[in-house]
């Protein structure tokens, strides 16, 4: 892991983020990039003072959804960090993997909009570039001149694990020497809101926003969506060496499973995310009394916590009281298909600081909820291994453990 790009409600940047996260300060606000009055829902992790032309020429602006402009931003941040350029004679041993659960949400909507008042003829001919999941790693490829492999993941919350996980076996088996991956969303939408909202899914804390993302707290009330994107760069160890490049970490296990119960519900008995992190142990050659660190998917919902509570319970046995558990969406909310490029870039992060960010808002842990989830202060800490949780809708589950990296 030689660079992260982190782009979120905390900072547009990956030091301004990491700096928030540090200080435990939430992100969620009054939404403002539509009137949120008469929707039960009223918040959310928007990225603030976003202006993609600082990335993109404005003649191409108009052609990608935020969610690609996210992206590119945060391929940008992550590349200026690993100091890495893809030569023309590189360009087939570099490969990009970045995926969206949900994509150019707010130009469908826009452009239903346009149908419907003006016609068909009015639709914009961007709108289904704009909008489709590959595009984001399509322009990232074109603009960095990557020709190797080139691919995109749609699974829901899990979207970005697996694009990272499935870049790291890409690597593995030989091709590819550089993966860009991770994920990118912007769902900030009248539809995306309104649509979380009538699952009954989202906290209507509007009043205390700053409060709202509370993982395992007993009054915690539904989970607050976020937007942004997180990017990595993941690089062969030794093409990363020759090129004297900045190692962050060390990817070295990477674990899938599936519920198979219910399309929106994980299984009360948490089956599923415990297999997923004891396949991803079993991958890294590990024990679980080996990890120092969870950034946990921790959404804030009443169901989800405890059930990945018990599952942590079950995977690590007497160990689980030893270990950080944090969640960062109680300040970043909860970027969906983004959430695990996020929190992948947050837990390297962490083991290059030895620094374990906090879960804030844990004023009362609900029943159960019992472990050391690092409430309201970041914590210095040796972290020499640290896994990532993301969960997702359809019952697709991701882990991620990487390992602090000795020259």
């Amino acid at each position: 892991m030689t660079g992260v790009g982190l782009v979120s409600a905390l900072g547009i940047g990956t030091e301004q983020t990491w700096s928030a996260l540090k200080a435990g300060r939430s992100g969620i606000r009054r939404i403002t990039q539509f009137d949120p009055s008469g929707f039960a829902c009223q918040i959310a992790g928007e990225v603030k003072d976003f202006d993609p032309l600082n990335w993109i020429d404005k003649k191409d602006v108009k052609k990608m959804g935020r969610f690609i402009q996210f992206a590119i931003a945060g391929t940008e941040f992550a590349m200026a960090a690993a100091g890495l350029k893809i030569r023309p004679e590189d360009g087939e041993h570099a490969g990009v993997y970045i995926g969206s659960g949900i994509g150019g949400f707010e130009v469908i909507e826009r452009e239903h909009k346009v149908l419907l008042e003006r016609g068909p003829s009015r639709i914009s001919p961007f709108f289904i570039p704009a909008t489709i999941i590959n595009l984001a790693s399509g322009y990232v490829s074109i603009r960095t001149g990557a020709k190797g492999p080139n691919s995109a993941t749609a699974t829901a919350c899990t979207t970005s694990a697996h694009a990272i996980g499935d870049s790291f076996k890409i690597i593995q088996r030989g091709d590819a020497d550089v993966m860009i991956c991770g994920g990118a969303e912007a769902c900030v939408t009248p539809m995306g809101i309104g649509g979380f909202a009538a699952m009954r899914a989202l906290s209507t804390r509007n009043d205390e926003p700053e409060k709202a993302s509370r993982p395992w707290d007993k009054r915690r009330d539904g989970f607050v969506v976020g937007e942004g994107a997180g990017i990595l760069i993941l690089e062969e160890v030794e093409h990363a060496r020759r090129r004297g490049a900045p190692i962050l970490a060390e990817i070295v296990g990477y674990g899938m499973s599936a519920d198979a119960f219910h399309i929106t519900s994980p299984s009360e008995d948490g089956e599923g995310a415990y297999r997923v992190m004891r396949n991803t142990l079993r991958d890294a050659k590990i024990a679980p009394e080996d990890i120092q660190y969870i950034n946990a998917h921790g959404t804030s919902t009443e169901l989800g916590d405890k059930i990945e509570t018990q599952a942590i319970k079950r995977t690590f046995g007497a160990h689980a009281y030893r270990v950080g558990v944090s969640s960062t969406k109680s300040m970043t909310g909860h970027l969906l298909g983004g959430a695990g490029g996020l929190e992948a870039g947050i837990t390297v992060l962490a083991i290059r600081e030895q620094m374990a960010p906090p879960t804030i808002n844990l004023e009362e842990p609900d029943e159960g909820c019992d472990l050391d989830y690092l409430p309201h202060q970041a914590r210095a800490m040796r972290i020499e291994y640290a896994l990532s949780n993301s969960f997702g809708f359809g019952g697709t589950n991701g882990s991620l453990i990487f390992r602090r990296f000795e020259q």
